[in-house]
């Protein structure tokens, strides 16, 4: 029994232990308001950070992915934008999409180095609104970075990345690993 099965691949080890190394974003728009003490600050959201963080604490050493829900929180506790990211895993593949609504595929980008793919991009945002009596224009600027880290059977060198409507999808082939080689004891 390959007890490694039992423990999936934790992707996100990485931006875990670096969590302090994040892209800073300015907000302009409403979330900053939710950022600054809105609706982050409120009892029911407190106490769902607090259970995710139990979680999260009690299934860490089994390699199981965070269990933070950011149905609420969009944001992470600093203000920053944490777009979503979904991997999924065949047994040819591996594929990534990340949900970067807003943003221009010129202004995303991935690199891998060390095996730890970043996904870094800047959304920018500007709208301009001219009536007879009134003149406005509202812009809406962040940036955001993403780190995984990359299993072993990863195929580094084949990675294929796609854009199409604010969704960004990585395919990842997998490669056959060597065997390891097992020495049998006899045992007398």
């Amino acid at each position: 029994m390959d007890i490694k099965k039992l423990a999936p691949w934790n992707w996100f080890k990485k931006e875990e232990e670096e969590s302090g190394a994040t892209v800073p974003v300015k907000r302009t728009d409403n979330q900053a308001a939710v950022a600054a003490g809105g609706a982050a600050s409120h009892p029911i959201v407190q106490l769902q950070r607090e259970m995710d963080r139990l979680f999260e604490n009690a299934f860490r050493g089994f390699g199981f992915s965070p269990f933070r829900s950011e149905l609420f929180t969009p944001l992470t506790d600093s203000g920053l934008l944490k777009p979503q990211v979904d991997i999924g895993a065949t047994d040819k593949e591996y594929s990534i999409t990340v949900e970067v609504p807003g943003v221009d595929e010129k202004d995303v980008k991935v690199e891998i180095a060390n095996n730890t793919m970043t996904i870094r991009g800047e959304k920018k945002q500007e709208k301009e609104e001219k009536e007879k009596n009134y003149y406005r224009v509202e812009r809406s600027y962040g940036s955001f970075q993403r780190v995984l880290s990359l299993p072993e059977d990863a195929d580094q060198d084949d990675i294929k990345a796609t854009f199409k409507n604010g969704v960004l999808t990585i395919k990842m082939p997998r490669k056959a690993l060597p065997k390891s080689d097992v020495k049998q004891i006899e045992i007398k």
